[in-house]
């Protein structure tokens, strides 16, 4: 079914790939080490394969990032990782820049429409790249990997923003670049935009049921503001 503009009351990003330009970034690193087995892998293109590795790991690395909160003890890992994150100095880099326009297309919903980050990445890095870009006074809400009790595609991060939002998670619409936002957005009962400016491509997102796919999330406002 075509996106009902009327129901929506509240807007939930994924990061990666939706607003954060990691594509080139991830693709590249992957790539590096993949270079020496060129000649064996499929057609020898290294960067086609690392893309494809990388969109078949979102949806299990999602779900593996789940089983230390199923143990109890996600508390204590969460700990000891942002320890170790805390020696290395932030990354300034690139790879932190912003999918263009994404500033402009935040100032226009932020005014109509509460915003929430729904991402599966980690605390430290998400909130980074928003302080960074000056991109933190927009959000109502942010949802990291152990905000919830499971993450995309469960639907739990997206139930989560809603209730904060104050909003039923039907009258969310979940934004994001892959089938594993989408998936969680259905399984939400929220509606979903399916974004092409990251790794996920236009048959997945239609396989998953995206209720909209657009090129990018600068499109987003005049679909929502008219």
């Amino acid at each position: 079914m075509p996106l009902n503009v009327a129901r929506i009351k509240a807007v939930c990003l994924d990061i990666d790939g939706t607003l954060r330009e990691t594509d080139d970034y991830y693709v590249e690193r992957l790539s590096s080490l993949l270079r020496p087995f060129k000649q064996l892998l499929p057609g020898g293109d290294v960067r086609k394969f690392a893309r494809w590795v990388i969109m078949r790991l979102e949806g299990p690395g999602n779900i593996f990032m789940t089983i230390p909160d199923r143990l109890g003890i996600d508390d204590q890992i969460a700990s000891v990782l942002e320890r170790v994150r805390n020696i290395r100095p932030r990354n300034h880099g690139g790879h932190l820049q912003m999918v263009s326009q994404v500033d402009v297309v935040l100032e226009r919903l932020a005014g109509k429409y509460p915003l929430s980050v729904v991402t599966s990445r980690g605390k430290r890095s998400t909130l980074a790249f928003l302080e960074d870009n000056k991109l933190s006074q927009y959000f109502d809400h942010v949802v990291t990997a152990l905000t919830a009790k499971r993450t995309k595609p469960h639907p739990a991060p997206i139930l989560w923003a809603a209730r904060q939002m104050g909003v039923s998670p039907a009258e969310c619409v979940m934004v994001g670049d892959t089938s594993v936002d989408v998936k969680a957005g259905k399984a939400a009962r929220a509606q979903t935009v399916g974004v092409l400016s990251g790794f996920g491509e236009e048959n997945e997102l239609r396989e998953s049921r995206a209720d909209l796919i657009l090129a990018s999330v600068a499109e987003l406002p005049d679909i929502l503001l008219g």
